[in-house]
């Protein structure tokens, strides 16, 4: 009886995992925000005038803010001072406003009025960000493109915050007990976002026969509306859960100004701000371009307007089935009894071979590449498992560095090679998709979180932010350079964007085994398990 008065909500399975699927869902809604434009690139230089560049130069403001007004800073002295219940749901709110402002950028609305004309003839120089080079926008760009920057930028900031909230409420609910399978399930989930705006977002672009932008923002602003209401009850769980501990709510080391001389000074500490760079710079800003990138490369063929291919519930089959290859997938991991583990793990592939198949048949680049996080999806969570058990957190890091590398130089020099071939370019594209989207599960931050103090954890996130707002404009600018003359947003060469990338992930590899030599040495336990074999036994 006095255990059972003892036991609170985190000691019940059920609820922990509550509390972490409410935080993920928050996630899941805000990587679907933020690409939801990337999947209709082609239509944005359509309908708005948005060429590469400006396209580019938008999808790097994500983190303008965070980056040069040191936004990701004062993000962490709010959760240090005001605890993870209050920023999950400020987090949510801010995003919602930026989104807002972005979906009334892109809408038909925003044409003709007086924004439109201050920001066309406004913001096209700004003192010293100019002379920097590091400006958020330029003179030409398009003014709906100028004002969808400002929100994507408030959106950013709630974004980040996002983030190291969900982070700390996981360590919170899940400490002692599934941590890396609770971050690895955090993640699949989230990613499983960016499948359901590639698929969603054309789908709304274009639907009804008529293409209007605005509708696959206004899709996100919707489930962001969602996302707030998650946070909200989140926060009323947490204060549930502290006043049944009564202990005061767990909070992130605070930043100190004082400790950032003696952090750079860290030669470890450089190793893994530079693998967190080098590493998400060649995986996200790609993912901003990556449907306009196979709709160059691949001979595609729009099926007949009267067939079930070309219709609108083709898209809704599609992404239920999707979803069993997710959660077939994801289930695996929790049985005990491995028939049916390999039950769930059959189930899930035969449902991603259907997938596949229907993708095909649409002849759609963003149904083909929205299958890039199903196989992160199925292995993020066994991985965690992986690392809890077994640990090889840098190996792991080397294998995905290698697997980027593998990934970029075919989609740079093969898949161009397949043009003329739908099928055999088609098999191309799904299996080096499929690749890269695995190659996601190496978590950097998971490793340096349990590694460095707070201080030294904001310096890693503001220097990985640096590489995802400079590579979307990098990408932009490259391809307007290396494609000039060409007005057809379907026959750009994407040749020399993926061999930047691929730079990358060349250099990532060579940090990767410069952490592993350094491991060793040092003896930081970034190949050991999170679980102890004693701990292990116990269970």
């Amino acid at each position: 009886m006095a255990d059972q008065i003892k036991k609170t909500l985190r000691d019940s399975a059920a609820m922990r995992w509550t509390a972490l699927l409410l935080l993920a869902l928050a996630m899941f809604c805000s990587y679907i925000f933020m690409d939801i434009l990337s999947p209709i690139k082609d239509l944005m230089q359509e309908t708005r005038g948005w060429d590469s560049t400006a396209f580019g130069t938008m999808q790097g403001s994500e983190v303008f803010l965070n980056v040069f007004v040191f936004f990701l800073i004062f993000a962490g002295i709010i959760l240090d001072k005001m605890g993870v219940r209050f920023t999950a749901v400020l987090s949510a709110g801010v995003m919602l406003v930026g989104a807002v402002i972005k979906w009334f950028a892109v809408s038909d609305a925003f044409i003709g009025s007086g924004l439109e004309a201050w920001f066309t003839n406004n913001l096209n120089y700004i003192p010293l960000f100019d002379e920097l080079g590091v400006s958020p926008f330029y003179r030409g760009m398009p003014a709906s493109a100028k004002f969808a920057a400002c929100g994507f930028m408030i959106f950013g900031c709630g974004c980040e915050m996002a983030g190291i909230t969900v982070s700390r409420g996981i360590v919170k609910w899940f400490k002692g007990r599934e941590m890396a399978l609770a971050m690895g399930s955090e993640m699949a989930l989230a990613r499983l976002g960016v499948a359901t705006c590639m698929i969603f977002s054309p789908f709304f672009a274009k639907l009804g026969g008529h293409v209007d932008v605005s509708r696959s923002v206004a899709f996100g602003v919707v489930l962001l509306c969602i996302a707030l209401i998650m946070t909200i009850v989140y926060f009323f769980m947490d204060k549930k859960l502290d006043s049944q501990t009564g202990e005061a709510e767990e909070k992130d080391d605070p930043f100190k100004v004082s400790d950032i001389g003696k952090i750079l000074s860290d030669g470890g500490f450089w190793i893994v701000a530079l693998l967190c760079v080098l590493y998400y710079s060649a995986i996200f800003p790609f993912q901003k371009y990556a449907v306009n990138m196979l709709q160059c490369n691949l001979t595609l063929t729009a099926p007949g307007a009267d067939t079930f291919w070309a219709g609108n519930s083709v898209t809704i089959v599609q992404y239920i089935i999707m979803l069993v290859v997710a959660a077939a997938g994801f289930a695996s991991n929790f049985q005990k009894v491995k028939s049916r583990q390999f039950l769930f793990l059959g189930i899930s592939i035969v449902a991603l071979v259907i997938y596949c198949y229907m993708g095909y048949m649409r002849q759609s680049a963003e149904a083909i590449f929205a299958v890039f996080p199903l196989l992160a999806v199925l292995i993020t969570p066994i991985l965690g498992n992986y690392l809890d058990r077994k640990g090889k957190g840098a190996s792991m890091l080397v294998l995905g560095s290698i697997l980027l590398i593998a990934c970029h130089l075919t989609f740079a020099f093969v898949l161009p090679a397949f043009q003329g071939n739908d099928i055999g370019g088609v098999i191309v594209a799904y299996a080096t998709i499929l690749v890269l989207g695995a190659s996601l599960w190496p978590s950097v931050p998971k490793l340096v979180d349990a590694k460095v103090i707070g201080s030294a954890y904001a310096l890693i996130f503001w220097i990985q932010n640096i590489g995802l707002w400079l590579f979307p404009l990098l990408i932009g600018k490259v391809l307007d350079k290396t494609n000039p003359g060409i007005t057809d947003p379907t026959a750009l060469n994407y040749t020399a964007p993926l061999v930047m990338l691929a730079c990358l992930g060349v250099a990532a590899l060579l940090l990767g085994l410069l952490l592993k030599v350094v491991d060793r040495k040092k003896g930081l336990g970034l190949e050991l398990p999170n679980i102890a074999p004693a701990e292990e036994k116990a269970e």
